[in-house]
């Protein structure tokens, strides 16, 4: 079970390092479930949109770092209107699918050389549905610090290991949903789809890292998973009301 985007893994370089070139490969593969969920990347963006405020003040740039094929950017360009989203992604192949949904792509990666931005030449980043996939989170929002303006937005979003339903599947001695333990196939847990997830993170343990690198948490608030089996649904939408519980953490934070 998924919830980010295609390609979304910005930390190629020093994963092929530890992997053989094994992860890059793994993301490149179209077979790779894609899906990113509309109802997340909506809340998300209603929220960056909120902190932005309108572009009559002038238009903003946010990078959508680990943008995939664009899909997510499409769909919350409408409540971004009048600011310059770029689409940033290291896949070569992401990115030309990327620019028939959003106007302005760029090739970059977090780690290696750095992305191709200059230092405190963005006003917010998009992190979605990212982090749980690298090998060196603390490397990736260095970055993004440094490319974001002092005061500027980070908006994050992750699958929660705290969700509703994961805490009785461990309680039954279940894997718990979005945790893997191969890149073969699924073991221990349900659902049928890998997709590389390689750190989760609960709610308190989100907060401290991102506030450990040099960020001031805003807020802590929570999406549904496409994924939940459909009689489940409401159950899931009801669990965003209380951030712990849900599915996805979606996270406001500003660059101190």
């Amino acid at each position: 079970m998924t919830a980010r985007a295609r390609s979304t893994e910005s930390d190629p370089v020093t994963a092929a390092a530890h992997h053989g070139g094994g992860l890059r490969d793994f993301y490149e593969d179209p077979a790779v479930p894609v899906a990113s969920g509309t109802a997340r990347t909506l809340r998300q963006a209603r929220m960056l949109a909120a902190a932005l405020g309108p572009a009559t003040g002038g238009a903003r740039t946010v990078l959508d770092i680990g943008c995939g094929d664009g899909t997510a950017a499409r769909a919350a360009a409408p409540l971004l209107a009048g600011h310059r989203v770029v689409g940033v992604d290291w896949s070569q192949d992401a990115l030309r699918r990327a620019r028939t949904r959003v106007p302005y792509t760029v090739r970059g990666e977090l780690s290696g050389g750095g992305l191709p931005f200059a230092r405190e030449s963005a006003d917010a980043v998009l992190f979605s549905e990212v982090v749980e996939h690298l090998v060196d989170p603390d490397g990736a929002l260095d970055e993004i610090r440094r490319v974001l303006r002092p005061g500027g937005h980070l908006m994050l979003s992750t699958p929660n290991l705290a969700a509703w339903y994961n805490r009785g599947l461990l309680l039954a001695g279940v894997q718990p949903v979005f945790s893997e333990v191969s890149l073969r196939a699924v073991h221990g847990r349900p659902g049928r789809e890998v997709v590389g997830h390689l750190r989760l993170y609960t709610p308190r343990a989100l907060r401290e890292f991102v506030a450990a690198s040099g960020f001031e948490v805003v807020r802590l608030a929570g999406a549904p998973f496409h994924g939940v089996p459909r009689p489940l649904r409401p159950l899931d939408r009801l669990a965003c009301a209380v951030p712990s519980l849900s599915s996805i953490l979606l996270l406001h934070a500003r660059r101190t």
